[in-house]
């Protein structure tokens, strides 16, 4: 059976301390690449694969751009969205199925409650019901329909891995991870993910954030796009007041993450960051991102304490903040 790598093959990247007493631990392997991309940092195994999960959004949303889907602005940005199903973002999700000629019963994600507790809150008062535009993947799906729909392609099945779409999205993944995908999988969305190396995500992640729009390539003048799309649009990509978001506003990193404990950062810079929890749990995923493009000289650290200082990083004991979850270097 494939799997990823092994307790002992991992390095411990963070811990939660509560009172003084460390009372967990994350381990997990992380990469960091230069700006010019040679690995700059290397903790734990990065050579056997991983699930990106939705760290792997970026990718595939390039390679609907790459297939002529017309996306751009916040319809681009929310494309490689895990969003939390606010208005906004549901109002962009039917702008991008409405330029397919589809409506919501068209998308094949599982029906879902939005993230953000705000607009679930409302929801439940309204009466309202769960859907799929409210799941968090939502704005990757539509996008996928919308590129079936240029290029011809049935809107039925289009989370076949034998699918049209998915065919061309592999490949496209495949020539930006540098490798051969492991194994094939279904995201808790029901779209294909793949198995690859921390290292091929991190190639990967960095030769999107480090595209140009002025490429002589047309793949790195789209990921050009698709990055200042992104930047100049962080709200779409997570949601007010949650972890992708804040960083993105803040820090002008390129940030995804994904489940079970995967995270992919570009700084302005250029350098870049990828990261698996082994545990699966993300609560530690971007703290440890962020401290370790400081550690490379990307961020300032007094930026970094700030952006840090938003996140929910607090342990609290009788409502009172008594620890932290923080990086263990």
């Amino acid at each position: 059976m494939p799997q990823t790598f092994s307790v002992a093959d991992a390095v411990e990247l963070a811990v939660v301390e509560r009172s003084g007493f460390v009372e967990s631990r994350h381990a997990g392997s992380a990469i960091v690449l230069a700006p010019d991309s040679t690995i700059s940092v290397q903790l734990g195994d990065t050579t056997t694969p991983i699930l990106p999960r939705s760290s792997l959004k970026p990718l595939q949303a390039l390679a609907c751009l790459s297939a002529g889907a017309p996306l751009e602005g916040e319809r681009l940005a929310l494309a490689t969205a895990s969003h939390s199903g606010t208005d906004r973002h549901v109002a962009v999700v039917r702008d991008v199925l409405a330029a397919a000629g589809l409506n919501e019963d068209a998308l094949a994600c599982p029906v879902s409650w939005p993230l953000d507790q705000r607009t679930r809150d409302e929801m439940v008062r309204d009466h309202a019901e769960s859907s799929r535009i409210r799941m968090n993947c939502s704005g990757k799906h539509a996008a996928m329909l919308l590129t079936c729909v240029t290029n011809g392609w049935d809107t039925d099945g289009y989370l076949d891995p034998e699918h049209p779409l998915q065919v061309h999205i592999r490949d496209v993944i495949e020539r930006l991870i540098g490798e051969k995908v492991t194994a094939t999988a279904i995201d808790g969305c029901g779209a294909p993910v793949y198995g690859m190396s921390l290292l091929g995500l991190a190639r990967a992640i960095h030769r999107i954030g480090n595209s140009s729009e002025r490429s002589p390539f047309a793949l790195h003048r789209s990921a050009g796009t698709m990055v200042r799309a992104v930047r100049e649009n962080p709200w779409t990509i997570d949601g007010p007041g949650r972890a992708d978001t804040i960083v993105i506003e803040r820090l002008g990193v390129f940030a995804k993450g994904g489940a079970e404990g995967v995270m992919v950062m570009v700084a302005p810079d250029g350098t870049t960051v990828a990261l698996k929890m082994l545990d699966g749990s993300g609560r530690a995923a971007t703290a440890v991102a962020l401290r370790l493009l400081e550690r490379a000289g990307a961020l300032a650290a007094s930026d970094v304490s700030d952006a840090m200082n938003m996140l929910p990083l607090s342990v609290l004991g009788g409502g009172t903040d008594v620890g932290a979850i923080r990086p263990a270097f």
